[in-house]
């Protein structure tokens, strides 16, 4: 069974900079689209990202765009969220979760993931 395990959070400055990692056991990641989702101090968990299996395509939310890049190697059965110019409001724990189907089309929405990892925490302040 494919487990999700994050890892690269941290305490970082505003206008810094982080690499998040999904790493899978258990099964290859390969077959899988998977997801970035975050969730803010007291709020729901939103989708903020996806890569496709093969990592030809990926969708970005607006208010990382330009910001956030996703990338998968999947030699390393990893996913990578590489977050440049982090702002207070990218705080918050990051999740990975596998997406079987349909590529990333409907990435927003929880129930169309699997597996889910356990988060990391992120935390951006001066």
């Amino acid at each position: 069974q494919l487990q999700l395990v994050e890892s690269g959070g941290g305490l970082v400055q505003p206008g810094g900079s982080l690499t998040l990692a999904c790493t899978a056991s258990g099964d290859s990641m390969a077959p899988y689209n998977i997801g970035r989702w975050h969730q803010r101090p007291g709020k729901e968990r939103e989708a903020i990202a996806c890569i496709v299996h093969g990592g030809f395509n990926w969708k970005l939310e607006d208010h990382v765009k330009g910001r956030f890049t996703i990338s998968r190697d999947d030699a390393k059965n990893t996913v990578y969220l590489q977050m440049n110019n982090l702002n207070i409001d990218d705080t918050g724990i990051y999740y990975c979760a596998s997406k079987e189907k349909y590529n990333c089309a409907g990435f927003v929405f929880e129930e169309e993931y699997g597996h889910w990892g356990q988060g990391t925490q992120v935390t951006v302040s001066s």
